[in-house]
């Protein structure tokens, strides 16, 4: 055995950097690579957010324009969230990030006004593709609680916390003089404050009677003429909400002991009726037992029938544990709607926007903490309809996605033939009703699919083509293994403590449709794609022992190139390591004697009946080795024209004949190194330990202090947060010292230095920057493979980068990807007949380009979490690097295709997104993004052809961003329209009677109420009024600013572009006129000029 020589190693890496140290073509590089002509300029990039999909994070409020058919959601983080039909969608941001605590619609008119917990309140323009806000207003003294905004008026009342009533101008955004004083309110003899304002509404018969409810359970009704209350209606219990009976006479109000209070408008006394609708009638006649606050309740009437009663809480406290629910009270029956998750709030949906007409309502839209939910009310039974919006990303927590756009255009109807078959029965048979807006005139008219991974093991594809998204298909691997049933009967062999199923990573393959994918308890399945049905009798199952052990001082001897031919166990045990405790569970001490040759999780005995879809051809485990657990997989690719899936961890990787069902290689990471390899290292090195690159972890949704969110999956040090196992955050020194494999990348190319003919290879990124290459020895085209054994032989190291390796690619000489081979997609289940036809269509392997002598005809692109290199093949010359980051780490790198192009897109854990030409790496785009807050956004960002990106902003939501100037600047046409003119509905007809006699609803002139010469001006400490960057003030100061504020002002190109077209047509208007009396003062000058003043 060779001792450990570290100087050896060293002066190895110091030879290997310096002979790239150059980011130009080097002495001796050949000729023609100088002469790649890149297309590629930075005008090309432009970085902007496109379009937010997913349920709205932590919602808060919400409410509904019923002409416009539009709704709107607002969270606790600011978000504002618009949906309209399918398709349409919406999101904007106010940039206090304050919670929105309500929302009211200007009905019709294009408009919404946002009230937030830091005491503001917004106006927005509805009218422009993306919305802006107008005008805001600041409250300094006191904190909005309640806001009501009447149909058809322009003055929007505000309650406060101190119990005062505001009145603000919507269209100036100005506060009126008129304030409704709580002590005015309130009788004169109340000693005690009313608490705040919990509800404001006109009557719906008299817009000049006010009715206010307080805190307390107070409610009155106040006379905005004579300014003094006609009603005070009191009940001991507090106030949560308020609803009218639509002709006025009458109200329900829900209280915090489970009641609802019907009071008649002119009996303030004692209420009409009192009911609890959850509560147990004694039967002595006492009052019911009280129960849990009814939080809202809508009154809503019907001409034919009994009228609903809606309301959300109100249970009985003996129902602990039991779901939230929402009850619909109509005529005599009581129906209890139970909700999967807490209700935030609910509207019922009604046929007029008229408050003092029938309502007739046909729907109740809930929304709940994590999903919304819309019942029908005009069908037996109240069943839900299917919503047309992606709002079920989050069933499961995602763990990975991956982005392919510009696909092959036949697999997204494939993927929904098969899915339809998926979905649920019982939806209502009417349509969505919210379904307001215009879909865009996008220009981008290729496939787009997003793949999620999740925590229970399945994973959805979603067409997200034309900016949209749509679930197409959902595959549930854990069908593959034994469930167990209670925590008593869980294996104890688990390598974490839940989500045992969970998707690491996945590899597709959209040609073939083959599919691969890894999950968190060290096992790998691969899946093919089939339109029929079958039913598998026996899963096919491998197992694999990884393992990795030799001295700490000796060096391996791999005793030459050649690596067995047949499958071989990697080197035999290795000495204990410690292992996180949370990521072991009970069981696992050697005091229990060792676990050998198990795996971590049990494959499904019983006969599997697979769907058409994607159907199980193999399942592969890691099994423990000596009382240790398997390694969690870092990195996983599939090749379809080899049928061959290779798969890594920390101990080595393996190579997997899914064909044939075989392993065919089994190495550690150090037999990947040849004796003479100049980056040939020890286990044990005395450098630095690192870590996998590309870590998988779970933050609990940012609970993790933000130095260990942002430390290099690569970088130096004990403390790094990326680890691959969702519950552990630490992993042992001994761990982190294993060079793990991070990537993978098959090819036709030159395996060896010089080499004349290129032959199929495996290049393998470890996690210390090694690219070594693997020669596969095959058999071309056919089935001739399946007779005949593959052969490999490791080849030694390509290339030596600083941090862990990402991503590999291959260009030929001109600059032209060469993807992997692969073959065309054929169903496994069809007939033999059919099988043959397809094989007749199969994709062959390309031609192997050959090389003359001296001169290189491949491009090797290499990108690791510092930098990237491009290496000329065969003569393994490294002519261009590019030193992407020194202070951070990159997250996610891909080589994608841009207008015809290939570029290297490159996400950074400082939030810079940057893009690298090739091959000659010169910057075109860097962009300082979004740094990383969150280790959801390291697991799930990926770039994708055509300046394509995504990630995982929330637990519930992705966000798609553009990277390309081409996309930016169609971006206006491609978004969806929220507003579209549509006439107000006419307004109830009063009647001959009522119009005879003044039985029907009264009017009001507000404006001579709340006008500023009737009620004069406000108190100017009182709140602060700030111009929106959609208004024309707002306008002038972006003006002022730095010119990249240009950008703002397109965004509000539409509203702009009207009120100028306004401007000019007065300002031509005074011309005329101001030209018209200039004529006019000149003929009466003429005429009186000689004239003396007793002859005019």
């Amino acid at each position: 055995m060779k001792k450990f020589n570290i100087r050896k190693v060293l002066d190895g890496l110091t030879a290997a950097s310096s002979s790239s140290s150059s980011a130009t073509a080097q002495p001796g590089t050949p000729r023609e690579n100088d002469v790649v002509q890149e297309t590629l300029q930075s005008e090309h990039f432009q970085l902007c957010k496109t379009v937010r999909h997913g349920f709205p994070y932590q919602p808060s409020s919400m409410a509904y324009d019923p002409v416009q058919k539009i709704l709107a959601v607002g969270t606790q983080t600011g978000a504002l969230r618009l949906f309209g039909r399918a398709g349409v969608e919406c999101y904007c941001q106010h940039e206090s990030g304050a919670a929105v605590i309500q929302l009211q619609f200007l009905i019709n008119e294009g408009a919404l006004v946002s009230a937030l917990a830091d005491d503001s309140i917004h106006l927005w323009n509805l009218r422009q593709k993306i919305p802006a806000i107008l005008h805001s207003l600041k409250f300094n003294r006191e904190r909005i609680t309640y806001c009501h905004l009447p149909f058809q008026s322009k003055w929007l009342y505000i309650g406060t916390e101190r119990g005062n009533i505001h009145i603000v101008n919507v269209e100036s955004f100005t506060l009126s003089g008129y304030v409704i004083m709580w002590n005015k309110a309130i009788e004169l003899s109340t000693k005690t404050h009313p608490g705040p304002v919990v509800h404001i509404s006109d009557n719906p018969m008299d817009e000049g009677k006010l009715l206010i409810g307080f805190e307390c359970g107070v409610v009155v009704l106040w006379d905005l003429k004579s300014k003094k209350a006609d009603y005070r209606y009191n009940y001991d219990e507090a106030i949560h909400s308020v609803a009218w009976h639509h002709e006025g006479k009458q109200f329900v109000c829900s209280h915090s002991d489970g009641t609802l209070t019907t009071w008649n408008i002119r009996a303030p006394a004692k209420p009409a009726q009192i009911i609890t609708p959850h509560g147990k009638q004694p039967k002595d006649g006492k009052k019911p037992e009280p129960c849990k606050p009814i939080l809202k309740v809508e009154y809503k009437t019907t001409r034919a029938g009994d009228p609903f009663m809606v309301l959300s809480g109100g249970l009985s406290y003996d129902t602990v544990g039991r779901r939230a629910c929402l009850t619909v009270m109509h005529g005599k029956s009581t129906a209890v709607l139970e909700m999967d998750y807490p209700i935030v709030d609910f509207i019922t949906l009604c046929e007029t926007p008229y408050p003092n007409d029938f309502q007739e309502p046909y729907a109740v839209v809930v929304l709940l903490e994590k999903d919304l939910v819309v019942i029908d009310l005009g069908q037996i039974g109240y069943p839900i309809f299917e919503s047309p919006y992606p709002l079920s990303i989050h069933e499961s927590p995602v763990t990975c996605c991956e982005y392919f756009a510009d696909c092959p255009s036949e697999l997204i109807p494939a993927l929904y033939s098969v899915g339809s078959r998926q979905k649920r029965q019982g939806y209502s048979k009417k349509e969505w009703p919210i379904s307001g807006g215009n879909w865009g005139q996008g220009t981008q008219t290729y496939p787009e699919i997003i793949i999620t991974g999740h925590a229970d093991g399945s994973i959805k594809f979603w067409d997200a083509s034309a900016l949209m998204l749509q679930v197409l298909y959902k595959l549930k691997t854990a069908k593959v293994f034994e469930r167990a049933r209670g925590k008593e009967e869980k294996p104890s062999t688990d390598i974490v403590d839940e989500d045992p199923f969970a998707i690491q990573t996945l590899f597709w393959c959209p040609e073939s449709r083959m599919l691969c994918v890894a999950g968190v308890s060290a096992h790998v399945i691969i899946y093919r794609f089939s339109k029929q049905e079958a039913t598998t009798e026996v899963v096919q199952l491998l197992e694999v022992r990884m393992q990795c052990e030799f001295s700490e001082v000796d060096s391996p001897d791999p005793g030459g190139e050649q690596t067995p031919t047949l499958p071989t166990s990697a080197a035999s045990s290795s000495p204990q390591e410690a292992e996180p405790p949370n990521q072991l569970t009970a069981g696992v001490n050697s005091s229990e004697g060792s676990r050998d040759n198990i795996p971590c999780l049990q494959v499904r005995s019983s006969p599997l009946k697979q769907s058409p879809g994607y159907q199980v051809e193999l399942v592969v485990q890691l099994v423990w080795v000596s009382g240790e657990p398997p390694q969690q997989i870092t990195s996983l690719a599939v090749n379809s024209s080899f049928g061959l899936v290779v798969f890594g961890n920390s101990n080595g990787l393996a190579v997997v004949d899914y064909v044939q069902k075989t392993l065919l290689l089994n190495l550690g990471t150090w037999e990947l190194y040849s004796p003479s390899d100049p980056c040939q290292r020890q286990l044990r090195s005395p450098r630095k330990p690192r870590q996998p690159s590309g870590g998988f972890c779970d933050s609990n949704d940012g609970s993790n202090n933000s130095e260990d969110r942002c430390k290099s999956p690569t970088s130096d040090g004990k403390d790094n947060a990326f680890t691959r196992s969702r519950s552990s955050s630490v992993t042992s020194i001994d761990r982190e010292s294993r060079e793990a494999i991070s990537s993978f990348y098959f090819c036709e190319s030159f395996p060896r230095k010089s080499g004349s003919l290129a032959s199929p290879c495996l290049l393998v990124g470890t996690t210390q920057g090694s690219v070594t290459v693997v020669a596969l020895s095959l058999q071309p085209g056919g089935d001739q493979k399946l007779q005949q054994p593959l052969s490999f032989a490791s080849c030694g190291t390509l290339v030596q980068l600083k941090g862990g390796i990402l991503t590999m690619a291959l260009l030929d000489a001109a600059g032209t990807l060469l993807p992997p081979s692969c073959e065309a997609w054929y169903d496994p289940n069809a007939s033999d007949e059919e099988k043959e036809k397809e094989k007749t269509r199969r994709r062959r392997p390309a031609t192997p380009p050959s090389s003359q002598e001296g001169q290189d005809s491949q491009f090797a692109v290499l990108c690791s979490d510092k930098q990237a290199k491009v290496v000329a093949m065969p003569s393994q010359t490294s002519i261009y690097k590019h030193n992407i980051t020194e202070t951070s780490f990159v997250l996610r790198a891909d080589v994608v295709q841009m207008t015809g192009a290939y570029c290297i897109a490159c996400f950074c854990a400082n939030g810079h997104i940057m893009t690298l030409s090739l091959p000659s790496l010169r910057p075109l785009l860097d962009f300082n993004y979004l740094p990383l807050t969150d280790m959801r956004i390291a697991r799930t960002f990926c770039f994708s052809n055509l300046g394509q990106a995504l990630y995982m902003t929330s637990p519930t939501e992705i966000q798609r961003i553009t990277y390309s100037q081409e996309t930016c600047d169609n971006l206006q046409e491609m978004l969806s329209e929220l507003f579209t003119p549509v006439e107000t509905p006419e307004a109830p007809n009063r009647g001959f009677f009522k119009g005879l006699f003044g039985g029907g609803a009264q009017s009001l002139d507000r404006e001579d109420l709340f006008g500023e010469t009737a009620a004069g001006k406000a108190s100017r400490s009182l709140a602060q009024h700030i111009p929106g960057p959609g208004s024309m003030e707002g306008m002038k100061g972006a003006a002022s600013g730095v010119v990249g504020d240009l950008a703002r002002a397109r965004v509000a190109l539409d509203e702009r572009g009207q009120k100028l077209g306004e401007l000019e047509e007065r300002t031509a208007a005074m011309m005329a006129s101001a030209e018209s009396f200039s004529k006019h003062a000149h003929n009466m000058m003429v005429k009186y000029k000689d004239k003396k003043w007793y002859q005019l």
